[in-house]
């Protein structure tokens, strides 16, 4: 496997088209207005792992 590091110029690179779903679809992040883009970039990542850490199943289980 060759492990050198590849370095590329600003000239080299490509943008990333971010996709997010609003309202029931997916649109690029580039055609959102202002408040919607501030809004994205606040989005907190959901991490299931984190979430349920320290649960056991009862916890989640409700009773009748």
């Amino acid at each position: 496997m060759n492990t050198e590091e590849i370095l590329l110029s600003d000239d080299e690179r490509q943008p990333v088209e971010c996709w997010t779903r609003v309202m029931g679809y997916y649109r690029p992040v580039i055609f959102f207005n202002k408040g919607k883009q501030s809004e994205f970039a606040e989005r907190v990542w959901f991490k299931e792992d984190k979430a349920v850490s320290g649960m056991n199943r009862s916890d989640c289980i409700k009773e009748a």
